[in-house]
């Protein structure tokens, strides 16, 4: 089948955004590539979004919308998928929008390189955004190599969980859905998918625009329950998954990189005054010490993270005080040099 022939499905969801779902309507139907199906998932909004969607329905035959009780992103995905009749799947968030070739190119690399999933790099919008400094790359990624750049931290790339920076061909995520109910579920969706794929291409090139942070910072409260019920349990989820699916090295870097992380949010909570969700997390890994010391005398851990890990085991109130005191006077020191 060339190219122009095949369909792509983007499913969007929406839930009270009618002051961005316009601009992100409008983004898809100027796409350069016009063999698009544009489902749009309004996911139960009390505000205008149903109107708008309905709106753009009438006046686009691209655009198809289904209405229903608010569920959360996992169920309204699931909902899109359920209709989709595209030989590719996207996702976007209705408060993002996308460049206008992204998915030709996307597409393009799929069918080039002949591989069933196209990643790309994307841009963060907003207060806090961080710079990016792409390449324009296209590289070809076989199943470990991608899965590894998507475990691990890489300098220049990075594989993200988020799906909609994705574009999928629909038989490598047929059996794969996301946990309704849950947050975060994007990453054992994409650890499913890359698993499922033999090879993949990678755009380094920000063909999507991700609204930073737009309803302000995220309260204690949600943080806390975010990270203990949905994010911690689907990494340790993603460390099972590729140890049962045969990648053992790639499970142990999984948990490398999962305690790695779970310094990182050790150190933010002590920093918001969240006291008691930094010491579940000390005592989560000082009740792990026996399997962190074992993955920590691999080859790939870096000896930074080796004294890092020796010191927070030691005493996490010290680690934090040094990690602190580092920041104070270190980093302007240097910043000086």
């Amino acid at each position: 089948m060339y190219q122009s022939e095949l369909l792509i499905s983007v499913i969007v969801t929406a839930y009270n955004i009618e002051k961005y779902l316009p601009r992100c309507l409008d983004s898809l139907i100027a796409q350069t590539y016009q063999r698009l199906e544009i489902i749009v998932v309004d996911d139960g909004s009390t505000d205008r979004t149903g109107q708008i969607c309905d709106r753009y329905a009438a006046e686009c035959p691209r655009i198809s919308v289904i209405h229903k009780e608010n569920g959360g992103p996992s169920a309204a995905r699931n909902a899109g998928v359920k209709i989709a009749k595209g030989d590719y799947i996207g996702y976007v968030d209705g408060d993002d929008w996308v460049e206008p070739d992204m998915y030709e190119e996307m597409l393009r690399a799929c069918t080039d390189l002949q591989v069933p999933v196209a990643i790309c790099t994307y841009r963060q919008v907003g207060e806090g955004a961080e710079k990016i400094h792409p390449t324009g790359n296209v590289m070809l990624l076989d199943r470990n190599r991608a899965l590894e750049v998507y475990i691990c931290d890489q300098e220049q790339y990075h594989i993200y969980p988020s799906v909609w920076s994705k574009l999928f061909r629909r038989d490598i995520i047929e059996n794969i859905s996301f946990r309704e109910g849950r947050k975060s579920e994007d990453i054992m969706y994409t650890t499913m998918a890359l698993v499922q794929a033999e090879s993949c291409a990678f755009l380094d090139t920000p063909y999507y625009n991700y609204m930073v942070d737009r309803q302000g910072s995220i309260m204690n409260e949600r943080l806390h329950e975010r990270r203990f019920q949905d994010e911690i349990p689907f990494w340790r989820e993603q460390e099972s998954y590729l140890a049962e699916h045969g990648f053992t090295e790639l499970a142990d870097k999984s948990y490398y990189y999962f305690c790695k992380r779970m310094l990182y949010y050790f150190l933010d909570f002590k920093t918001r005054g969240m006291k008691e969700s930094a010491r579940r997390i000390a005592e989560m890994l000082t009740g792990e010490k026996k399997r962190i010391r074992e993955i920590y005398r691999s080859s790939y851990v870096a000896k930074g993270d080796r004294a890092r890990m020796a010191l927070f085991l030691k005493s996490p109130e010290i680690y934090y005080d040094v990690v602190k005191l580092y920041d104070r006077v270190v980093i302007p020191m240097r910043s000086k040099a």
